[in-house]
């Protein structure tokens, strides 16, 4: 047997009882699992193959899927201990009701459906239907996505309906719609590995999505030139053959300024451009006067990268260009998606082997959770809930008249100001946590104390949930079956592998017995995730995001399968547009003409340096599992400044010192972090902490006028050195604790 090179003693105090040794060198607490369940990963959009090991209605550990062919048996920090959660003491258990001035107190489940439907009701006859809204995330699997569209237009009736994906994919997904009139990536990750060219823009890949790092790597393996466009040098960024610092807000500057580049050295795609796309032109005149020395001065890149850029990315035969929040977490994140679309069409390199283009989706369900209707403006098959058409067939799908399904809501972040205006009265939530995500924090907290009942539901209590009048105890990725869409379009399955703990019940059981008790019973009488899922097929059928073809037994016997899949007898798509029939109005991809406007908040005198945000590997969105989970916390235990010692130097902060950094909403104190692996106008703060910690107090509520996402990655603000240094880790963590 081969010799470890550390001792198992020491592998365990590191990384805990997931290690599975064979029983000579294995975790003596733990007996065989009773059950080996194959499913995946709760956290990002890559959705990693996982194996879960069951042992007396708990999970007690992991094994690699090895067989599973995106990650192939490769987890992040958070794979790795997404387990731990399972058995966490805070699970919430029973439901809770506020008892004002004294806090939480079990009920029921029969008293908290009776007070929730009573308040609902009082709500919706005092101030009409849509004075009551709901929330949910895209956590969620594909079945519960589709329930939560239909309990809300059908049970509650409300057109005020939204997710967390409003935070994530939607300007991705409105950029895709525009130019080709389908929403998903165009690839599989495989295809990076022969690509010539790789692009990455506004992407953390390393420490966001390590798993897809792999992808990148083979095509540097294979001499692929690989180019990283961010305002930081992050982990991908130091491995790429160019970095573009691109000023925070500057991204369709730069991708027009390749565009101008392209034309000018006559590096396109006649034949692509001619037959296959349409306004070219527009894009064309709306680049012409981008030179490069307009470029670096509005970028902030030297031109000669900017140049170098074209240069590999027009006379290329093969590439892949991906972007993800960076690009698109901004107040003009559809024009950013749009530019970089322009890239792709223009050189004709998609639709082909080893040539790609993909939105890295970063929740767990970001695609199906935006494909079929809690988004406010869609219904399943990502249809519009404005078009007759696409009305008439869902209804009669659920066996409604086309006239009692609600028009187009609210957006995730207007339900928050419409409830703030005293306009909105009562709020469900379901797998989302709106005062640590939303930006402009101290509003959001202000509004959700002027709602007159608010209903949680999740399997911890959330720092939103501390506001709600009654706390549902939800259910876990592994507690239900059910499917989910990968990054790449892959529809999987999601296998129970335990029941929810004690008097806690699964989300699912809890939306429909809502539903029975508000008298919509009728349209809600399913017996299992399956009987949904076959349900959401013919709701699908037809529409741009087709499923009716997938069935969970053919995503068991092929690892999963890629949608568009029209019939049983397809085989599923994995690389779109090989056809170069596009699904827009006149079949082609469209081109679109940006001109490049200023980001919604620009530095002045009084707030003359550049806020932006993002995520770091350990922690997950709003932290509401990673946080609990010793290991990640560890890693990564509070969020920190992280700034160029030379604009340290200029404002005296030395590392570690408190920095109060203020912008137009308010101020925060963070510690200082002092790297050369950012620019000197810019300063950045993860978001996945809470109160005093949430960087979201700072963020502007400045929304994209198509996607409505707020603009996280783009603010003005200035900065205070406090003189002090800040609380150690550990005294901070002991203070937690105490």
């Amino acid at each position: 047997m081969a010799t470890l090179p550390v001792p198992v003693e020491d592998l365990i105090a590191r990384f805990g009882p997931s290690l599975n040794f064979p029983p000579s060198q294995g975790y003596a607490g733990r007996d065989e699992p009773d059950e080996v369940v194959k499913t995946h990963c709760c956290f990002c959009g890559m959705q990693c193959g996982i194996k879960l090991l069951v042992k007396d209605n708990r999970i007690v550990g992991f094994e690699p899927w090895e067989e599973f062919p995106f990650n192939e048996g490769r987890l992040c920090p958070k794979g790795v201990q997404r387990y731990l959660q399972n058995n966490h003491p805070d699970r919430l258990q029973d439901p809770l009701e506020r008892v004002e001035g004294k806090g939480f107190r079990p009920v029921s489940w029969d008293a908290a459906y009776d007070r929730l439907v009573s308040e609902i009701q009082r709500i919706q006859n005092q101030h009409g239907k849509d004075a009551l809204a709901m929330l949910s995330g895209v956590s969620l699997t594909n079945e519960k996505s589709y329930l939560v569209g239909k309990f809300a237009r059908v049970a509650l009736k409300t057109r005020n309906l939204d997710y967390n994906g409003r935070l994530c994919m939607v300007s991705a997904g409105a950029g895709n719609k525009k130019a080709f009139g389908l929403d998903r990536a165009s690839n599989t990750y495989a295809d990076l590995a022969h690509a010539e060219v790789v692009m990455v823009c506004g992407s953390n890949v390393s420490e966001t999505f390590p798993t897809l790092t792999h992808w990148i790597w083979q095509a540097r393996d294979f001499g692929a030139k690989l180019i990283v466009v961010d305002p930081r040098l992050t982990p991908i960024a130091r491995t790429a053959d160019l970095h573009l610092p691109v000023r925070p807000g500057g991204d369709s500057a730069l991708y027009g300024a390749i565009l101008h580049q392209l034309i000018k050295h006559e590096w396109l795609d006649r034949d692509f451009i001619n037959n296959y796309t349409s306004g070219f032109e527009e894009a064309k005149k709306a680049v012409e006067s981008y030179d490069l020395e307009w470029a670096e001065r509005t970028t902030g890149i030297a031109k000669e990268k900017i140049l170098q850029a074209a240069n590999w990315w027009g006379p290329a035969k093969t590439s892949f260009l991906l972007h993800a929040r960076g690009i698109e977490h901004q107040s003009k994140g559809v024009e950013n998606v749009l530019a970089c679309i322009n890239l792709v069409l223009a050189t004709g390199r998609i639709g082909k082997p080893y040539c790609g283009y993909a939105t890295i989706t970063g929740q767990g369900n970001g695609q199906g959770g935006r494909e079929h209707g809690h988004k406010c403006d869609q219904l399943p098959g990502n249809r519009d809930i404005e078009n007759p058409e696409h009305r008439k067939y869902i209804s009669n799908v659920w066996g409604i008249d086309e006239k009692d399904m609600p028009g187009k809501g609210l957006t995730a972040y207007e339900i928050m100001e419409a409830i703030h205006r005293g306009e909105i009265k009562g709020l469900i939530s379901i797998c989302f946590n709106p005062l640590v995500s939303l930006p402009n924090n101290n509003m959001i907290r202000e509004a959700l104390e002027k709602l007159e009942y608010y209903v949680c539901i999740d399997f911890f209590l959330n720092e939103t949930a501390r506001h709600a009048n009654l706390i549902l105890p939800g259910s876990l990725h592994e507690e239900e079956d059910g499917t989910v869409t990968t990054a790449e379009g892959r529809v999987v399955r999601i296998r129970k592998a335990v029941n929810p703990p004690g008097n806690a019940r699964t989300d699912t059981g809890i939306l429909l017995e809502i539903a029975k008790r508000l008298g919509a019973e009728k349209h809600f009488t399913y017996n299992s995730s399956e009987e949904i899922f076959n349900e959401l097929r013919v709701a699908s059928k037809g529409g741009t995001a087709d499923y009716f073809g997938i069935t969970y037994k053919k995503i068991e016997d092929n690892m999963g399968v890629f949608w568009p899949c029209p019939s049983e007898d397809h085989p599923g798509t994995p690389r779109l547009w090989e056809d170069y029939k596009f699904k827009t109005p006149d079949g082609r991809a469209h081109f679109h003409g940006v001109p490049y406007r200023d980001p919604a908040e620009t530095t002045d005198a009084q707030y003359p340096m550049i806020l932006t945000t993002g995520r770091v590997v350990s922690q997950y969105l709003s932290g509401t599992q990673t946080r609990r989970i010793g290991k990640l916390v560890d890693q990564y235990p509070e969020p920190l400044l992280e700034i160029h010692p030379k604009t340290a130097a200029r404002y005296g902060i030395k590392e570690r010192e408190l920095v109060r950094v203020s912008t137009r909403r308010g101020s925060a104190e963070f510690p200082a972090q002092l790297v050369e692996t950012i620019r000197e106008d810019t300063v950045f703060v993860p978001y996945h902490w809470p109160g005093r910690k949430s960087v979201n107090q700072l963020t502007s509520g400045h929304l994209d006028p198509i996607s409505k996402i707020p603009e996280f990655k783009v603010c003005a603000c200035k900065l205070e050195p406090l003189g002090r240094p800040a609380p150690s880790a550990a005294e901070t963590k002991a203070y937690a604790s105490a």
